[in-house]
């Protein structure tokens, strides 16, 4: 499950949360900072149900919350899944997918570690969190919004530090609160809210939902991956998953959805814009081209990944095509 999300960011083109993070996975696992085995408990009360991810591999903790709300909303219309306990699990569209493949509408909220400021604050408090929904279509790809409350995710600004390339204006804030273009001071200074205060409010939101009301850590009770190797992450997630055919049938949905994007496609572009795109559209293009040519891997994680197949006699050669 782990090693399908890393590889299915990258395919989307969503490197800053594909197999860059095998690192950082692999050394919480071998310091023990990540379960693995036993059981993840829940609670249940009609259509709700609370799962305690035991601290296991986020990706893990994703799939089973994501069953349980499926199966939930056959059964009641919708299904909710608050989670606690839960660690990084990648991207939202890794589960979003899943869903729209079994022909659910699923909103998938988490919260993440402190790298962003409260507007007008320069400190971090609150995560990057993500918003998502996933929307299935007919002949279309499926409606896919799985975005960071940040103007940019935390992890392209790793990716950025990584290659010893700069950042854009405007992404992050230094320590001191300035306005940088250095990707490393940034990561020790703050990413900056989407739409100013408009993110920071809908980050609060998604805070609330997925750490407070789960019992999972929020703000600063929430643990860094990166800098904390003493506590579990104590992440929090919110799912919710839709069952369609309770609104009206499957296809006469998809058959809406397919001429509301037709529509939406058809629309007079603006001078140097070749085409409306659908949020998730630019993502399954980049997926079909690296079927097709491969995935290009950083020199760094070539690197980080031989070291580690050198440990378990794996050939990292066998997986890459020079």
């Amino acid at each position: 499950m782990v090693a399908e999300s890393l590889v299915q960011a990258d395919l989307r083109g969503v490197d800053s949360h594909g197999v860059v993070r095998a690192d950082i996975y692999l050394r919480r696992l071998e310091a023990g900072m990540v379960q693995t085995g036993g059981i993840m408990p829940y609670t249940e009360d009609g259509a709700i149900r609370i799962l305690d991810g035991a601290n296991h591999f986020g990706a893990v903790v994703g799939c089973k919350a994501l069953a349980m709300a499926m199966e939930t909303s056959r059964k009641y219309g919708c299904g909710v899944v608050g989670v606690k306990g839960s660690n990084h699990f990648g991207t939202c569209a890794y589960y979003l997918l899943k869903a729209v493949r079994q022909n659910q509408i699923m909103l998938i909220l988490s919260n993440a570690s402190q790298t962003m400021p409260p507007t007008g604050g320069i400190r971090p408090f609150i995560g990057t969190n993500p918003f998502s929904v996933g929307v299935p279509a007919g002949t279309h790809p499926p409606f896919i919004l799985d975005m960071a409350t940040s103007v940019v995710a935390r992890g392209k600004i790793i990716s950025a530090a990584q290659k010893g390339e700069p950042i854009p204006a405007g992404w992050a804030i230094d320590k001191y609160g300035n306005p940088t273009t250095d990707a490393h001071a940034a990561l020790e200074g703050s990413v900056l809210p989407l739409g100013g205060a408009k993110g920071y409010a809908i980050s609060m939101f998604i805070d609330i939902m997925s750490g407070v009301l789960t019992g999972a850590g929020f703000g600063r009770y929430v643990n860094n991956m990166y800098e904390n190797w003493e506590d579990p992450q104590n992440v929090g997630h919110f799912f919710i998953a839709l069952d369609i055919p309770r609104f009206m049938p499957l296809e006469r949905f998809k058959a809406r959805m397919d001429l509301y994007l037709d529509e939406m496609k058809a629309e007079p572009t603006a001078p140097g814009v070749p085409e409306i795109l659908i949020p998730g559209e630019l993502e399954h293009r980049c997926t079909l081209a690296r079927m097709r040519e491969g995935i290009a891997l950083p020199a760094k994680v070539e690197d980080e990944l031989r070291v580690w197949g050198e440990r378990f006699d794996l050939n990292l050669s066998d997986a890459i095509i020079e």
